[in-house]
């Protein structure tokens, strides 16, 4: 097993580009596709939706971006911060300290994605200050845990979608006028199932790939250090001063938070507890303002969070420039027809896992890959009458797996933890060929007994 992982590390380490050059070449080729395959693939279509989809993923790119950045905030709260220095303290050998990551990566994912992202990296740092691991792979440990959000966490962007009524994405109630509610989805006995036998398989799994001895990379203790003395840095430069003196005021942030949280109060007594990505990311805006109590404090980590969405704010119009042109030149519907002609009631849920994987690699974002998709499989599982739930679900399932190979949602990973993503995509796509093939496996004998309709 070391040896076999060694060489996926070697080769990703010295074939995998920069993923920005990765979302140019996929660029490139989904505009040969569509030149070859789709119905009106033409250059003039192409280049058409290709600038309709940069800029008309705007608004959500700057969403998923500030779900990130407010995590991360919200993580590198004091309080926070030395709650995971203290869990951090359980890890005593290699084997310890990827179960620990991973578990409690896991339960960050599960309450939400991005807190989950952040915590499995933060985590992975101070795991790193006391035990001698290889620290790529604690780090894919933890963005291991992470993909799993997006069919076990409560923050699904598919399960969401579907469970809220009105919701422009919610493809099943625009066909059926009823919502799937999320005991049918993320609570459900077949999901719940197979997300444990997941969550106990990849761990094992990290365990018997551990490099061996001479093949460790270490983090640098003394650098991890420095990077939080830095971030440290500059609290009290103006505390003697007016302004120094608002800046550092308990009261100016509680303004916001009261405001907020009786904004939310309000409506979720009129309407109910709902959650939409809205909603999550001014929750995370009010709890780290909350924890970190002071403006100053909280600027200062949201400016640390921003450092490490450049490459996301960098690519993720590119990627939806590629939504654009699946969508504009009909290459979308090609796809997904492709494999809809093959499908029957049993075999649906599971070749939509397998083109949700594939699709996730050229759309590596929940809702736009959800708005491909979703608008040929949903009408097909009526049609044959397949689990609406289930086949919902494993769209989502299938960019779990795709998302350990696509390195978009990385960078912000490699980024908090200072690794290259070469070296953690290597690991993860051992996970990808094992945990992936058994949710696949879930998919194909299981969910279409246990889904239902």
């Amino acid at each position: 097993m070391q040896r076999a992982v060694g060489s996926c590390v070697y080769l990703f380490e010295r074939l995998m580009p920069d993923p920005f050059v990765i979302v140019i070449l996929l660029t490139v080729m989904t505009s040969l596709f569509a030149i070859a395959f789709a119905p009106k693939g033409t250059p003039e279509v192409i280049l058409s939706g290709w600038y309709k989809g940069i800029f008309g993923i705007f608004t959500f790119a700057f969403q998923m971006v500030l779900v990130l950045v407010t995590g991360y905030a919200l993580a590198s709260a004091p309080i926070i911060k030395s709650g995971l220095e203290r869990l951090s303290r359980l890890a005593v050998g290699p084997c310890s300290a990827v179960i620990l990551v991973f578990t409690i990566g896991a339960i960050a994912t599960f309450l939400n994605w991005g807190f989950g992202l952040v915590v499995g990296a933060m985590l992975s740092k101070q795991v790193a200050k006391h035990v001698r691991v290889d620290f790529a792979w604690l780090v894919a440990a933890g963005y291991s845990s992470w993909v799993l959000w997006a069919f076990t966490g409560m923050s699904s962007s598919i399960a969401l979608s579907i469970a809220s009524p009105g919701n422009p994405l919610n493809l099943i109630e625009q066909h059926t006028h009823s919502v799937v509610p999320l005991s049918h989805t993320v609570f459900s006995t077949w999901n719940l199932l197979t997300g444990l036998a997941a969550m106990v398989l990849i761990p094992v799994i990290f365990i018997l790939m551990r490099p061996a001895e001479g093949d460790i990379i270490a983090a640098g203790k003394d650098a991890l250090e420095a990077a939080e003395k830095t971030s440290d840095l500059g609290d009290s430069s103006r505390a003697d001063t007016f302004a120094g003196r608002l800046e550092g005021s308990r009261l100016c942030a509680l303004v916001f938070v009261v405001a907020g949280a009786a904004y939310l109060a309000i409506e979720w007594t009129r309407h109910g507890v709902s959650l939409d990505i809205n909603t999550v990311i001014f929750i995370f805006l009010l709890a780290g303002l909350c924890l970190h109590g002071r403006p100053r404090r909280y600027v200062r980590a949201v400016t640390e969070a921003a450092k490490v969405t450049g490459p996301m704010l960098l690519q993720y119009p590119f990627y939806g420039g590629i939504m654009g042109i699946m969508a504009a030149t009909g290459l979308a519907e090609v796809v997904a027809n492709a494999y809809i002609h093959v499908a029957s009631t049993a075999t649906l849920p599971f070749l939509s896992y397998l083109a949700s994987g594939l699709i996730t690699l050229f759309i590596p974002s929940g809702g736009g890959h959800w708005a491909v998709q979703g608008p040929f499989t949903i009408p097909a599982a009526m049609h044959l009458g397949a689990s609406l739930p289930g086949t919902s679900m494993a769209i989502a399932a299938g960019e779990m797996a795709g998302s350990l190979l696509q390195p978009f949602w990385a960078i912000p990973v490699v980024a908090i933890a200072g690794v290259g993503v070469q070296r953690v995509l290597g690991f993860t796509l051992v996970i990808f060929l094992t945990a992936g093939s058994l949710v696949g496996f879930a998919y194909l004998f299981i969910v279409p007994i246990f889904a239902g309709t």
